[in-house]
Formats: C-alpha cells, sequence, structure tokens
C-alpha cells in the first residue's frame, strides 16, 4: 500500500504558493512548511486545519534558513547548529498539530537540505538528531545516505518516489529552483511502475531501482492540482 504525500503551506503572508484547498482532497500525507524556506504562524495553522478537515495526516517540512531562495539553495552549517534549527521548526509546528488535536506524523527536509543529506551523513544525522527528539519517521529516498543513516532509526523510514522531479542516472533528483509543469499521464503511468515493480526513468532513459512508500506531487508544479488527480487514479487500488 502506498500514501501520496505534497509539499505545501508555502504560501506567506499575503503571497500565495500552490492549490493547498485543491491538493488537499487528493492526499493522504501532507508536508507542511515550517517557516524557513516558506510559510507564517497564519499559514502553518490554517494548513493544518486544512489537513485535519480531510483527514490528512501531517508531516513537517523544514528547510535551510533560506527565504528568499525559498530553500533551494545550499548552506553549510554545523551538525549541532542544522539540528537546532529542525528541531525549531519542527517545534512549531508540533505547536499547531496540538492546537488541533493532531499528532507530527513524520518530518521530511525541503530542498537542499533533502539534497544535502541524501549524500552527506553529517547533515542526515543532523536531521536524524531532531527528529529522534519527536518519534516520528523521516521521509527520504532509498539506496541513498536517506536510508543509510534513517533506515536504522526505531522510528521508521518512509522511502518516496517524486512524480514531478526528473531523475538522474545515478538515482539522484534534479532540484531546480523553479518546478515545470509534468504530463500528468505520463506521470501517473511512472508512478504506478515505481509502486508496482519498483523502477523509474531516469531522463536519458536508464532504468534505475526505487522504492515507493510514498508517490510525492509538489504543490507548485503548475498543474499541481491535474497531476495529483491522475496520480490517485492510477494508484487508487495501492492507496493505504
Amino acid at each position: 500500500m502506498v500514501d501520496i504525500n505534497c509539499d505545501m503551506g508555502e504560501a506567506f503572508s499575503i503571497y500565495r504558493c500552490g492549490d493547498d484547498e485543491g491538493l488537499m482532497p487528493l492526499i493522504t500525507l501532507a508536508n507542511v512548511a515550517c517557516g524557513f524556506h516558506a510559510s507564517d504562524p497564519s499559514v502553518m495553522a490554517s494548513t493544518v486545519k486544512l489537513a485535519q478537515a480531510h483527514g490528512v495526516k501531517v508531516g513537517a517540512h523544514p528547510s535551510l534558513p533560506d527565504r528568499e531562495g525559498f530553500g533551494r539553495r545550499e548552506m553549510k552549517m554545523d551538525r549541532s547548529e542544522l539540528t537546532a534549527a529542525v528541531l525549531y521548526q519542527v517545534g512549531a509546528l508540533v505547536g499547531f498539530l496540538r492546537a488541533e488535536g493532531m499528532e507530527l506524523n513524520h518530518v521530511k527536509a525541503h530542498g537542499s537540505l533533502y539534497g544535502m543529506a541524501a549524500r552527506d551523513e553529517e547533515v542526515a544525522g543532523a536531521i536524524a538528531d531532531a527528529a529522534d527528539v519527536f518519534g516520528v519517521p523521516l521521509m527520504g529516498m532509498a539506496g541513498t545516505v536517506h536510508e543509510q543513516v534513517w533506515g536504522k532509526r526505531d522510528a521508521g523510514f518512509i522511502s518516496e518516489y517524486y512524480a514531478d522531479l526528473d531523475y538522474r542516472p545515478d538515482g539522484s533528483l534534479i532540484i531546480t529552483r523553479k518546478h515545470d509543469a509534468f504530463d500528468p499521464e505520463r506521470s501517473a503511468e511512472r508512478a504506478v511502475r515505481a509502486v508496482t515493480d519498483g523502477v523509474a526513468t531516469a531522463v536519458d532513459g536508464t532504468e534505475i531501482p526505487v522504492r515507493a512508500d510514498c508517490v510525492c506531487v509538489h504543490s507548485d508544479t503548475p498543474n499541481a492540482v491535474e497531476l495529483a488527480t491522475a496520480v490517485r487514479s492510477a494508484l487508487a487500488p495501492h492507496l493505504s
């Protein structure tokens, strides 16, 4: 069985980012921004309430402190400093969850922090140190340092496949500052193959192994609602 997750709650003040209202009914897990790359207290509160209304479980989506770059620029931080930054962000979201009688479901790093943790044990360890305080699973990519470090944790590891990002032949993600639209039908077909066969297709046509406990759609992908609708329909027999 598989979940559909979405990075969301990424508006700020009067500025909107993505159609959270349109996406929430289509997913089972929401990765909610915690203020360092996007969001603010009001947005966090409203996103948690929206998830509760649709029966969607909520995870924290902490980032490097890079609001201007939307968390998609790499930054060097000491391990203890990075752990503190993640603790700060997740703790803020937990407060909003408790206000609505909800529990934190997982932690998923955002953007460049996610990419750095996929190849750097110190970065992955710093995030794990913070997540261990809350006793929840970490979400990441199988076959990377994510799984090597986070897969050893008692709280568990959730492996995800991306329906709206391209993969390099070595299995790593191509993370761009701005997401492009993806063909919904093609993305849905590939998501099913990732879930059922454990295979993804890289940009050069190479087939690479993946494990998909969940499938991700980003809220800032231009056609996110259309894409999520196609993915949900295709994965309906496999949904948790």
